[in-house]
C-alpha cells in the first residue's frame, strides 16, 4: 500500500510516500530504454520529512544533491540507496555552512536550483544555502535554459553584452544557437529593441536583392551553400564595420537570420529562366531559336525540352536535375541533335565537357567528336553555362574556358584546383 504523505503539487519536485509502514522519498528523474520517465525512492526518516514539509529551500537541495544519483543509474540500473540515504542529514539537518561544504565536494545539480529561483551570484561564490533564500516552488525553465546557455558560452570565453543578449533574445537564439531564427521583438526589452532593429536595418540593406535559390544538384529542396555563404560573410563584414562592439554569437545570430529569410523569398519567388529572357541575344554560335534539346542523366533517364513548351529549355533542365540528382546520379547532360552538339555536367568533379560532332559517321561509322573539358565553380557557374549552351550552343561557351581536349591535361587542372581549395 502506497499514500502520498507530503507533495508540493509543484512540477516534479520530490515528494514523501508510505510504503508498508516506511517513509519515503520519491523522485521521477531520467528515462529508461523506451523513453518512459524513470521512478526512484529511497528511505528517510520523521526528521527528515518535518524539515521537508517545513523548509523548501532545504527540500530543493536534497532534490539537487539526489539527481546526480538518478542520473548515474542510467537507463536500467538501480539508484544507490546508500549515497542517497547518506546526502539526508548533511542537507536537511546540518548547518548552513556544512550545507556549503558538502556541495563543494559532491555532483549536484545547478539548473533545478536556477530554475526555481536561486541567486546566482551566490551559485557562483558558492554559498548555495543563502542563494536558495529566494527560492520558489514554481521552477522556472526559461531561467535555467538561458543559465545553463551563458555558462556554455563562458566556457569559450563569450560574456554577452545587454545588447548582444537582446538581439540573440530577438531571434529566438539565446538558449539555442541551432534553432532556425525568427523575429521576436516581443522577447526583448523595450528600451533595447530600438538598438537591435538599428543591427537588424544594417544586414537587411547589405544583404537587399540578393538571392539563396535551391540546389537542384543535391535535390528539389537542397538550399544552394555558396549562395548561403555569400549572403552570411556580406552581412557578416557590413554588422561588424557598423557595430564593431558586438559579440561573434550576436553578429552569427543576424547573419543567420538574413540567411534563412533570404532563401525562404527566393525559394517561394518564380523560378528565373534566364536562357528564356535572352531568347532574342544569342550569343557567338547562331540563333537562340532551337527547336528542341535532350536531357539525360547517367542513369539513363531521358527527356526532351520542344521549344512550344511552357517553360523555358533552362528552367526544364534544372527541374529534371532536381527530380533526379542523387549520390550515386551526378552526371547530366543536354544534347541539340540537330546541331550535333551538347555538353555533360559532372557534379561530383565540379567540371563540364562541351561535345561537338566535328564529322558525320558515314556506313555504319562513329561520328567523329571534339570533347574539351573546364572546370567549374559553383552552381552560379553551372547556370551561366547551361544558359550561354541552350543561347548559342558550343561556341557561345568559348569564353567560360580554358577548354582543355587533353584529359591528363584536364586531371592535373582539377587536382590543382582541388589542393588550392
Amino acid at each position: 500500500m502506497r499514500d502520498v504523505v507530503f507533495t508540493r503539487d509543484s512540477g516534479w519536485i520530490p515528494k514523501v510516500i508510505g510504503e508498508d509502514g516506511e517513509l519515503k522519498l520519491t523522485l521521477g528523474a531520467g528515462a529508461d530504454a523506451n523513453h518512459e520517465p524513470r521512478t526512484f525512492t529511497f528511505p528517510i526518516g520523521e526528521a527528515h520529512l518535518a524539515v521537508i514539509r517545513e523548509d523548501l529551500p532545504r527540500h530543493l537541495l536534497l532534490w539537487s544533491a539526489v539527481l546526480p544519483l538518478c542520473d548515474a543509474a542510467g537507463t536500467t540500473g538501480r539508484l544507490d540507496e546508500n549515497a542517497a540515504v547518506a546526502l539526508l542529514d548533511p542537507v536537511l539537518l546540518s548547518s548552513p555552512a556544512d550545507v556549503d561544504a558538502l556541495f563543494r565536494h559532491i555532483r549536484w545539480d545547478r539548473s533545478r536550483l536556477v530554475a526555481h529561483g536561486a541567486d546566482i551570484d551566490l551559485l557562483d561564490r558558492g554559498q548555495v544555502y543563502a542563494a536558495m533564500r529566494s527560492a520558489t516552488g514554481t521552477a522556472d525553465e526559461k531561467r535555467a535554459r538561458e543559465h545553463h546557455a551563458d555558462r556554455r558560452r563562458a566556457e569559450r570565453g563569450v560574456v554577452l553584452g545587454p545588447l548582444d543578449a537582446a538581439i540573440l533574445r530577438y531571434t529566438g537564439q539565446y538558449t539555442h544557437g541551432s534553432t532556425i531564427p525568427r523575429r521576436m521583438p516581443d522577447a526583448v526589452d523595450n528600451a533595447l529593441l530600438p538598438e537591435v532593429m538599428r543591427v537588424i536595418a544594417t544586414a537587411e540593406q547589405t544583404c537587399a536583392g540578393m538571392r539563396i535559390g535551391v540546389d537542384p544538384r543535391r535535390g528539389k529542396g537542397a538550399t544552394d551553400k555558396q549562395a548561403w555563404d555569400r549572403v552570411a560573410t556580406t552581412v557578416d563584414a557590413a554588422v561588424r564595420r557598423a557595430h564593431p562592439g558586438l559579440v561573434d554569437d550576436a553578429v552569427r545570430t543576424v547573419s543567420f537570420l538574413m540567411c534563412s529569410e533570404t532563401a525562404n523569398r527566393s525559394r517561394n519567388a518564380p523560378e528565373e529562366d534566364d536562357a528564356d529572357a535572352a531568347d532574342d541575344h544569342a550569343g557567338p554560335g547562331g540563333s537562340a531559336r532551337r527547336t528542341a534539346l535532350s536531357f539525360a542523366d547517367e542513369k539513363g533517364a531521358e527527356t526532351k525540352w520542344l521549344k512550344d513548351g511552357p517553360r523555358g529549355a533552362s528552367a526544364e533542365f534544372w527541374q529534371f536535375v532536381g527530380d533526379r540528382s542523387a549520390a550515386d546520379n551526378q552526371v547530366f547532360a543536354i544534347e541539340d541533335e540537330e546541331r550535333g552538339e551538347g555538353i555533360q555536367l559532372h557534379f561530383y568533379a565540379d567540371s563540364i565537357a562541351r561535345i561537338t560532332t566535328v564529322r558525320e559517321g558515314k556506313d555504319g561509322a562513329d561520328p567523329e567528336l571534339r570533347v574539351e573539358y573546364s572546370l567549374v565553380d559553383g552552381l552560379d557557374a553551372y547556370r551561366t553555362l547551361v544558359n550561354a549552351f541552350v543561347r548559342g550552343g558550343c561556341a557561345a561557351l568559348e569564353p567560360y574556358g580554358p577548354w582543355m581536349s587533353d584529359v591528363a591535361e584536364f586531371e592535373r587542372a582539377r587536382r590543382r584546383g582541388r589542393d588550392a581549395g
